[in-house]
């Protein structure tokens, strides 16, 4: 089958009826079967707002819109969050504006590490096709637990434009990443690039639909996906080709996505999406896809914390401390990121979210409650008085220090290898 991606110039003005027109330009009704169930996979990299790092509240409205238009049936469309063991999703969720998005259409808002999801082993769900696994079942001898309402269901990923110290960049494969992959998700940072092929085979499997909208609007560059530099590009890009979405993407942010990353070269070569983009059809705004924004990537001014996290899962701290993140040792590093990312980084670099926040789109976010949008005014282009709304700023030193005090609290308590999600 052809390989589409989509993509359109947007502003805050027009932004709900551009991510209708990218949806369909890509395709994506015929992507998602209207008698299914669709999960919309929100992505939290960081459970405080940093532009770019997560998915943006008009990206997820965008989305809810458009089904609801065609016809899809809100009763079969619901939020979809992963836990991660330094990253606090419903913090995330309330700060990044989400939460208002799914209440305000009545949708449901699952987590899938909380009570009442049911996990299944993964050969359960999907048999031989482990087989073909490039790396997971040498991470996972006895093999590994993701979420059996999945089976079945679609699958619409939420991912924003951005790089990552891990895989150079992170968009609509990685997004899966959480959601079937349990808490000990990071033994797999050696292979990260071979684990996104399989998790991809798998969903291919398991899934009834699966399609993307990657939100532009802020895009990220630097040792993502959390220290990064934000910039405004104003674009938004779509695809039922998880590979060609992000291939695209790389183009954008100024890489060779067959040269330099190498999980979109390897799901090309195993034929589960295209990642030359010498073969994919670009749908919408041409001129927008051509641009090169020659990001510099999250190699050259990578933090402290990325340089640790590279010597230990590839450079020389491999074989002296990998070991630990296996065992009951392994809190030391959620500990150690907590406290690096919550309580130095980000305050350090508060101007960065200053900067972002006195944007249209910033504005657009800081004055997301007051501007909100009836859920069944579906003819709404967007939010053209937004730049009325004054710009804000981050929230003071004071409250920020103190949820970063319960984040860390949770972490110590909830780590997989000490507290009661032990699985």
């Amino acid at each position: 089958m052809e390989s589409r991606v989509a993509i359109v110039r947007t502003s805050p003005a027009t932004v709900l009826d551009d991510v209708h027109r990218v949806m369909n330009l890509a395709g994506y009704a015929s992507a998602l079967p209207r008698d299914r169930e669709t999960a919309l996979k929100i992505n939290i990299s960081w459970h405080f707002f940093y532009p770019a790092s997560s998915t943006t509240p008009w990206q997820l409205d965008g989305v809810i819109r458009a089904m609801k238009r065609d016809g899809y049936d809100p009763a079969k469309i619901h939020g979809c969050h992963n836990r991660t063991v330094v990253i606090d999703a419903r913090l995330g969720e309330r700060e990044n504006k989400q939460v208002p998005v799914v209440e305000a259409h009545g949708l449901r808002n699952v987590h899938l590490y909380e009570p009442g999801v049911e996990w299944i082993n993964v050969r359960e769900a999907v048999g031989d096709v482990a087989d073909r696994f490039l790396v997971l079942n040498q991470v996972y001898p006895g093999g590994f637990m993701i979420p059996k309402e999945f089976l079945g269901t679609n699958i619409l990923h939420l991912p924003t434009v951005k790089t990552h110290v891990f895989t150079t960049t992170t968009g609509a494969m990685k997004n899966a990443f959480g959601g079937l992959l349990n808490e000990r998700r990071h033994w797999t940072h050696p292979v990260i690039h071979e684990t996104l092929v399989d998790l991809l085979r798998i969903q291919k499997h398991i899934h009834s639909g699966l399609f993307a909208v990657m939100d532009g609007t802020f895009a990220g560059d630097g040792p993502g996906p959390r220290c990064m530099t934000p910039h405004v590009k104003n674009v938004l890009l779509a695809s039922s080709d998880m590979v060609a979405i992000d291939a695209v993407a790389a183009k954008l942010m100024g890489f060779d996505p067959l040269r330099d990353l190498k999980f979109v070269r390897l799901a090309h070569e195993a034929g589960l999406g295209c990642g030359d983009p010498r073969e994919i059809r670009i749908v919408g705004d041409g001129e927008a896809a051509a641009e090169n924004w020659h990001f510099a990537g999250p190699f050259k001014k990578m933090t402290f914390a990325s340089r640790m996290q590279h010597k230990i899962y590839w450079g020389p701290l491999k074989r002296p401390i990998e070991w630990s993140l296996k065992t009951f040792l392994a809190p030391w590093a959620y500990i150690a990121s907590v406290l690096y990312h919550d309580f130095f980084w980000y305050p350090a670099h508060r101007a960065r979210v200053d900067q972002a926040l006195a944007s249209p789109w910033g504005r657009l976010f800081q004055s997301w409650e007051k501007l909100a949008i009836p859920p069944d005014d579906l003819a709404a282009p967007g939010w053209p008085a937004v730049l009325d709304a004054g710009p804000g700023g981050a929230a003071p030193k004071a409250a920020h220090f103190k949820r970063a005090w319960a984040i860390l609290g949770e972490c110590i308590r909830e780590a997989p290898e000490w507290g009661p999600r032990r699985r």
